[in-house]
């Protein structure tokens, strides 16, 4: 019978032919290995959505409002992530950061809204 080494610490393997780790613990060390970039191009996005969307939350308590460029900047926003676009009937295009919504004005200012039920 041939001897196996556990693929990520190298631990000789004993039991079926076909099993390539020692625990359940190196099987999950190895996957998170082969996985870390991707996981963390994730987490790191998500981060910033959520930073996004508390930004808005905070800056819009009443659930409608106009904020400067500069309040989100300031706060940390970033404008590159959003999940969705709302364009209405007229062509007006609403950004989503999940529940929080923003309309640009002009240069300098934004319509900060709330998702409503008929937004899909």
């Amino acid at each position: 019978m041939e001897e196996k080494a556990c693929l990520e610490c190298g631990v000789t393997i004993y039991g079926r032919s076909d099993k390539k780790f020692c625990s359940d613990n190196c099987r999950n060390m190895y996957n998170y290995r082969q996985n870390r970039t991707e996981i963390n191009l994730v987490r790191q996005i998500n981060q910033t959505l959520k930073r996004n969307r508390n930004i808005l939350k905070d800056l819009n308590p009443k659930g409608k409002g106009k904020v400067h460029r500069y309040d989100l900047l300031q706060r940390g926003f970033n404008f590159n992530y959003f999940t969705n676009e709302y364009r209405t009937r007229k062509g007006t295009l609403y950004r989503f950061v999940y529940d929080q919504g923003y309309l640009q004005l002009d240069e300098e200012y934004f319509y900060l809204v709330e998702r409503q039920e008929y937004v899909d």
